[in-house]
């Protein structure tokens, strides 16, 4: 479903949907970003940087081994697999990276500022062990994954330390590595040599259509989501990861309303409750779901709109303990957007079981 452009402008349906794509990509980055801030500031950078490691260390299980062979990688030395690895993996999500390697013992990667994770300025709330939280989760464990216990990286440098750039380099050492040598800190000791694009490797998909790849990174986006979801709840109990999850995604709903909204969703010059805003809202609201996979129907409902959706499929398959307390937490999102666009208008949701996941129905309301 699309949702018609703004008075004046020229959309098409296809714009329309690669819009309402970067549009999910843009509040799942957001929210990422936001619920850590969250919890450095209310749980302390204990409970951050355990979340970082939990989010981290599961999608490395989950994807690593599979990624390796989807893009090709798996006949290549382990510490150049590594590499490429993230500099592809994160290309087809949009992340720019880049990579040299030095030897078949010896690859480099970086991720250049701005950092996809720590969106805008709140990069300055993240300290430095809930960032490095995020290579002992993933970039320590790959020799392990691999079967390999040679294989270390050693970080040269993060950009929430002020460095112009994530950067350091996978390296097969001489002896098996003791589980806290498998991520080393060496700052100032090298830095990563000239990325030179022309020379780096280029994969398959480069030839791919531009809807190809916006979809491919909504759903790196909504990935990592449905990873916040599912270790939040298992670091803090269903009850207050759903008290922290709908703290940021509220806030991150009014305050990216705007820019997810650019294009598809014009802000009405009053902010009144009308019922036309209550329809043209739940428009919108349907096509971020529909966006990102979801089967959702809108009806009538007297002065206000209905958006139904039968199967949450976001939260599918994660194993939950109460996914309804998780998609009410989730819904704090679209709620937020709502009270951004026109305070006046009431976004109520109530949350019902259904199968392996939840069902959901919002009602928009005008203002009485």
């Amino acid at each position: 479903m699309a949702v018609a452009a703004a008075p004046g402008a020229a959309t098409s349906v296809r714009d329309a949907d690669a819009l309402a794509w970067r549009a999910v990509g843009t509040l799942y980055n957001a929210l990422v970003t936001a619920l850590v801030v969250s919890l450095v500031v209310r749980r302390g950078e204990e409970t951050a940087r355990a979340y970082v490691f939990r989010h981290f260390r599961r999608q490395h299980l989950d994807r690593f081994l599979g990624g390796l062979d989807k893009l090709g990688l798996a006949g290549q030395p382990h510490a150049v697999a590594c590499a490429l690895y993230h500099y592809h993996s994160n290309a087809l999500g949009g992340v720019a990276t880049e990579y040299v390697r030095v030897s078949d013992a010896k690859a480099w990667v970086r991720y250049p500022p701005p950092r996809w994770m720590w969106r805008g300025t709140a990069i300055a709330a993240i300290p430095h062990a809930v960032s490095a939280a995020m290579l002992h989760g993933w970039h320590g464990h790959n020799g392990v994954t691999l079967g390999n216990p040679r294989l270390g990286f050693v970080c040269t440098g993060m950009t929430v330390d002020g460095l112009p750039g994530l950067e350091g380099y996978y390296l097969e050492h001489d002896r098996p590595l003791a589980e806290h040598e498998r991520v080393r800190f060496a700052y100032g000791e090298e830095t990563m040599p000239p990325f030179d694009p022309a020379a780096a490797p280029r994969l398959e998909v480069a030839a791919w259509p531009k809807e190809r790849l916006a979809r491919t990174r909504r759903r790196y986006a909504m990935d990592y989501v449905r990873t916040l979801i599912a270790e939040l709840e298992g670091l803090l109990g269903t009850h207050e990861a759903s008290v922290e999850l709908a703290r940021a995604a509220r806030l991150t709903g009014l305050q990216f309303f705007e820019e997810a909204a650019d294009g598809l969703l014009a802000a009405p010059p009053v902010a009144d409750g009308r019922a036309a805003h209550a329809r043209a809202f739940a428009d919108w609201l349907a096509a971020m779901l529909a966006a990102q996979g979801e089967a959702v129907r809108v009806d009538a409902d007297g002065a206000g709109v209905r958006v139904a959706l039968a199967h949450w499929k976001l939260g599918a398959g994660l194993g939950l303990a109460d996914p309804c307390a998780a998609l009410m937490a989730w819904q704090a999102l679209w709620a937020g957007a709502g009270a951004a666009y026109d305070r006046f208008l009431r976004v109520e949701c109530s949350a019902a079981p259904a199968a392996d996941t939840a069902a959901a129905l919002w009602r928009v309301l005008p203002r009485a």
